[in-house]
């Protein structure tokens, strides 16, 4: 007799759904993307095939360099305040009784808070006249000025930011301490562990897995921020805050440029995947290394 089990062809049928829903979802826009890639949309009945021309174009482009470089430089600073900060706001976060509760539903509030009513609030929160965060800079003698200053611009949309989405990452590392086993602590405290030990080789160790996600979400959040200085800055001023996001709906809706944005968005679409390959790999790496390290 045959020991070989049969396969079920059948059970393909149960992902069909899944398989229809990615196609109209994400496959047939990214074709339609690529199409106009490299065309000249003249009209909508009109186009003309152009290869790479408008790949060229916009690598060329030297507002694309200077929106790039004010990107990265963005997502650096949001990945270097938000995720220390998170996970110093985790640790100091109560782990049991109701407090856990009161302080988990306040530290959530904020991003309960929609994209477009956050740059609201700090478009107000900022004014020196009615503002409370630019009145109190005011009156510290700060010459304070998100909309004419393009350095007060850029920290105000970052601070911004941290406000918003630090709490994001606060949660996902909460949960990540919450699943440490109460075993781990009271054998540091046989040991006579310090904070900084426990902290170092037990708790870093196993909120390894949630900042890999955290990192990984706000890199991409941060990455394709929009909303927030569009409503508090309108990407001014000059174009101090004018990110790739805006970039690219300038190149499309205020240009109608069909050809260049569709290009852009597939080399936006292309960067924001390596940076976070290269993230990706460098946590895992950091984190087998740690373990080698803690073993030995």
């Amino acid at each position: 007799m045959s020991t070989v089990k049969p396969v079920n062809q059948k059970a393909w049928w149960l992902i069909l759904p899944v398989i229809l829903c990615v196609a109209f979802s994400a496959i047939i826009p990214l074709m339609t993307v690529v199409n106009y890639s490299v065309q000249d949309i003249i009209s909508p009945d009109n186009a003309v095939f152009v290869g790479t021309e408008w790949f060229a174009s916009i690598m060329r482009d030297e507002d694309l360099h200077a929106a790039l470089w004010r990107q990265l430089m963005f997502s650096g600073a949001v990945l270097a305040i938000e995720i220390p900060l998170g996970v110093m706001l985790a640790l100091s976060m109560p782990a049991r009784s109701w407090r856990a509760s009161a302080v988990l539903v306040i530290v959530s509030l904020s991003l309960l808070i929609p994209w477009n009513v956050v740059g609201t609030i700090w478009q107000i929160f900022g004014r020196t006249d009615i503002g409370l965060f630019g009145w109190t800079l005011a009156a510290l003698g700060v010459d304070y000025s998100y909309v004419g200053n393009p350095v007060h611009a850029w920290l105000t949309v970052l601070l911004m930011d941290v406000w918003h989405w630090t709490p994001l990452v606060a949660l996902l590392a909460y949960a990540g301490l919450q699943s440490i086993p109460e075993a781990y602590y009271q054998a540091a405290s046989i040991d006579g562990a310090s904070k900084w030990a426990v902290f170092r080789y037990i708790q870093l160790p196993k909120m390894r897995g949630v900042l890999m996600i955290a990192v990984l979400l706000r890199f991409m959040d941060s990455f394709m921020i929009y909303t927030e200085p569009f409503v508090l800055t309108g990407g001014g001023p000059g174009n101090s805050t004018t990110f790739l996001s805006q970039y690219l709906t300038q190149k499309a809706i205020g240009q109608f440029d069909m050809g260049p944005a569709a290009a852009f968005s597939l080399i936006y679409f292309l960067i924001i995947l390596m940076f976070c390959f290269v993230l990706y790999n460098w946590m895992l790496r950091v984190g087998t290394r740690d373990s080698g390290a803690a073993h030995d």
